[in-house]
């Protein structure tokens, strides 16, 4: 089975719309929340027709009009802020927060546990069983401590519950998709 894993469009359409398209193949689509607009569930439900789970972020702010949009999709289910989920033989565990998430990957009770909210990309193994998974944002940019932009890659992030792996990609200025890093 293939999950796509996406986090922080912020309202990014064009970049989303890109991303959407490459993912169309993968069996599942994970959205680690920061939506923004509830206009973006709309393109994500329509963009991916097969099963999408999304958690809330911390800049998903009308969450009442995203989920009041819900129910005109049937494929879509909205998780809340963490959720845990048998996805092709592999526990996994969701949740926005790079902080949450790694604490939850770090105990080691879930074979992959995917996140977002710091924009930046990561794939790594923690512990003997726990891969942990950032996608990156879909926004194409990080801020530092000051609140400081800084332009990077939109990325997202295919991870393969067969093999246990995890491939990244970033979408190029010219709109193509590559492998990432």
């Amino acid at each position: 089975m293939r999950i796509a894993i996406l986090s922080d469009i912020h309202d990014n359409v064009w970049k989303l719309a890109t991303a959407l398209e490459f993912v169309a193949d993968a069996d599942v689509l994970i959205c680690c929340g920061d939506l923004c607009s509830p206009f973006v569930l709309d393109q994500l439900a329509r963009g991916f027709s097969k099963p999408l789970y999304i958690v809330f972020g911390n800049n998903d702010a009308d969450t009442f009009r995203i989920t009041a949009k819900t129910p005109k999709y049937p494929h879509v289910r909205l998780r809340g802020e963490f959720f845990v989920e048998e996805f092709g033989g592999r526990r996994v565990a969701v949740n926005h927060f790079d902080n949450i998430a790694l604490a939850i990957a770090r105990g080691g009770e879930y074979d992959v546990v995917f996140y977002g909210h710091n924009h930046v990309f990561d794939i790594r193994k923690l512990g003997a069983r726990t891969l942990a998974v950032n996608p990156g944002s879909i926004m194409g940019c990080q801020f530092d401590a000051q609140a400081n932009r800084t332009d990077v890659a939109s990325t997202f992030v295919i991870y393969d519950t067969e093999a246990g792996t995890a491939q990244g990609y970033r979408i190029e200025p010219g709109g193509e998709v590559a492998a990432h890093p």
